[in-house]
């Protein structure tokens, strides 16, 4: 009988200490993306799309109620373009984004409205178990399109003018 209250216990305690673990990692979250240029200006990624390392992306959280901001973030991008945020904490019942700040490429630099901001969730309660949460791409404009890009968009079925 005590061998078996021993294991017994002894499994109890391997369950409460996955319990509080979970608990603890619950509250950290990497927000993870990309910022790429749009060499075609047509705000979505062709195969002409390039990365942009050393482009500033800040993440901010703010409260539904008031907008106030709780968390801010700032990340540059590595060589391929990504980003990653590490973040501590439950915010939910917030809005959090991240959105492009600054692009160092002089010729693609153009913020585009649609591609300038992505929203993530950084709650546990929210049904996801993988504390990795990747953003949409974001992106900047290139100054003036290369002409490959007529003959990428004809590729992708797009009917064009002239």
């Amino acid at each position: 009988m005590a061998k078996a209250s021993l294991m017994t216990v002894a499994i109890m305690t391997i369950c409460l200490w996955s319990l509080i673990s979970f608990a603890l990692a619950a509250d950290k979250f990497n927000v993870v993306g990309k910022v790429y240029c749009d060499t075609c200006r047509v705000e979505f990624e062709t195969k002409l799309s390039e990365p942009i390392p050393g482009a500033w992306v800040k993440l901010e959280c703010r409260k539904v109620r008031d907008e106030v901001v709780t968390l801010s973030r700032e990340a540059v991008t590595n060589a391929t373009g990504e980003y990653n945020i590490p973040v501590e904490g439950e915010h939910e019942e917030q809005i959090c984004e991240v959105r492009v700040e600054k692009s160092p490429s002089a010729d693609c630099n153009e913020k585009m409205e649609a591609w300038e901001k992505a929203q993530v969730e950084l709650s546990s309660q929210d049904g996801l178990a993988d504390p990795t949460r990747t953003a949409n791409n974001l992106g900047f404009r290139k100054k003036e399109a290369p002409p490959g890009c007529v003959q990428v968009l004809k590729e992708m079925g797009f009917p064009l003018i002239g």
